[in-house]
């Protein structure tokens, strides 16, 4: 559940310095729901729920930390499979999370930015959710599971549904600071940078607001409805990715 967790062919070392200082990551694969019909002699396939939450540190109970209160996601830890031995790839999202999805590091996929798509230099290349669907699965993607500019129509079954919510605050204030940003750049002849007039707002918001009105809200309600169509259509892989403790820290009041 990181941004880019990947069972590390490399030294401990390297290992343990690219947990320090990367974006880690914990997986959660929850088995879930029995799957379609098999025959006697074929056990069940597993539906398969897995969950990616960006920039989260693994200081959780499921890892053996009292550092931060996490009941929930030690619950769901239990229930699943949490990999620990298992380490960020690189510090970036694009990089780590193409290097988790595919099995090969950012060096062999030769992604290093966050423009880069992995199927540039690698156009064959099967991915995790397309090794599921090869193997008689559904699978969708809701929320951050690759990049969010550099998305992969090809591991996906079908495209999921759009989440409604596309900004990060809800303060009226904070927005209209953000959109003068942008419109003064437009006035000086720039070109406005999504990161530079939208995201590089307050570090915090603590606004009144339902959970659901925020994106990872939302993305929990649509990948809830997702978990009940599936049932009974057979084995599924759903991912599932969430956009925070990436910054900025919006939360509802």
């Amino acid at each position: 559940m990181f941004d880019g967790l990947l069972p590390c062919a490399a030294n401990e070392r390297r290992g343990r310095r690219a947990m320090r200082i990367a974006l880690s990551a914990l997986v959660l694969c929850l088995f879930c729901l029995p799957g379609s019909a098999q025959s006697e002699t074929q056990a069940p396939k597993p539906n398969v729920l897995f969950i990616m939450v960006d920039d989260l540190r693994p200081e959780l109970g499921c890892y053996g930390s009292d550092l931060v209160q996490t009941p929930h996601i030690d619950r769901l830890a239990r229930q699943g499979m949490v990999f620990t031995r298992a380490y960020a790839q690189m510090a970036m999202c694009n990089p780590s999370r193409a290097s988790m999805l595919t099995g090969l590091r950012p060096d062999s996929l030769k992604i290093w930015d966050l423009q880069t798509h992995f199927r540039k230099n690698r156009p064959d290349i099967v991915t995790l959710p397309q090794l599921f669907i090869a193997n008689g699965y559904q699978a969708m993607g809701v929320g951050k599971i690759y990049h969010n500019t550099l998305p992969d129509p090809p591991s996906w079954s079908r495209p999921a549904p759009q989440n409604p919510i596309n900004y990060l605050y809800l303060d009226p204030k904070t927005r209209a600071a953000n959109w003068e940003r942008s419109a003064a750049a437009v006035r000086l002849g720039k070109r406005p940078s999504w990161i530079a007039t939208i995201l590089r707002g307050p570090a915090t918001e603590c606004y009144e607001a339902r959970d659901n009105q925020y994106r990872d809200g939302a993305t929990t309600d649509i990948a809830i409805d997702l978990l009940k169509k599936f049932r009974g259509q057979g084995p599924f892989f759903l991912a599932v990715g969430f956009h925070k403790p990436h910054l900025p820290w919006c939360a509802p009041n």
